[in-house]
């Protein structure tokens, strides 16, 4: 079913919910747990409309660059592209200790990692439920989640894809009427060096909208990444000394 990979979201869930507002953001969000990402820890975040979770600065742009940025931005994103949450939609996140949260987080993690055993001790989890594209005259919406989380030592987020309909905003020379074409969207990270980034297969072309049948994870649909250290996925993890980032 649509949404099965997505952990649970929405107002009864305790979330806060963006304002509608083409290429606005949440609030800065102030993390109860300071998140590690490649080597650098924050302390807050911003959840973007354009399908971006950023740390210390909003991000509007709706067009989306290949990673590395030039700019050096540090962020994450699910599905970067023109999101108009006024055409439709919402994007909604909470932070969170629930139990019945951290035990899937931790179970799904520690699947696919099996050699770091991992119990979550907090998340974020940050939704885009059924969001329209910009300039849209279609009913095409999009669904995805990403999760930041965190036991205290690594720090992983999972990308979770719920039903993606379109790929690209009328402004980024997309299809008003098919979401489709122009400049697709971007999946993946950009650590804030020249280093550290990943896209996901398939960013920026018109495979992108296949991404719920795609996965590192085995899980059509989901993509895990640890981000305290560059790890490619697949790969055994070095052993890290406790020290590293303190």
């Amino acid at each position: 079913p649509t949404g099965s990979l997505l952990y649970p979201y929405g107002p009864h869930q305790g979330d806060e919910t963006n304002p509608k507002l083409d290429d606005g953001t949440s609030e800065a969000i102030a993390l109860s747990v300071p998140f590690t990402f490649y080597g650098k820890t924050y302390q807050t975040v911003f959840v973007n409309n354009n399908g971006v979770i950023s740390f210390d600065e909003p991000v509007k742009q709706y067009t989306p660059d290949p990673f590395p940025l030039v700019d050096g931005r540090p962020f994450v994103t699910p599905f970067w592209a023109d999101v108009d949450n006024v055409l439709g939609g919402d994007i909604f996140y909470r932070q969170s200790t629930d139990p019945a949260l951290l035990e899937d987080i931790s179970q799904h993690i520690t699947q696919y990692f099996p050699k770091s055993p991992f119990t979550a001790t907090w998340a974020l989890v940050a939704t885009w439920d059924h969001v329209a594209y910009y300039g849209s005259t279609s009913d095409k919406g999009n669904t995805f989640q990403a999760v930041l989380t965190t036991d205290s030592k690594m720090f992983y987020i999972i990308f979770n894809y719920g039903n993606i309909q379109w790929t690209t905003g009328a402004a980024s020379d997309g299809d008003a009427e098919t979401g489709l074409g122009g400049t697709p969207a971007h999946a993946g990270f950009n650590s804030g060096d020249d280093t550290n980034f990943y896209n996901i297969p398939g960013s920026q072309t018109d495979a992108i909208i296949n991404i719920t049948t795609t996965s590192n994870v085995k899980v059509p649909g989901r993509w895990v990444f640890r981000v305290d250290d560059f790890q490619v996925t697949g790969v055994d993890p070095p052993q890290l000394n406790n020290n590293c980032w303190l």
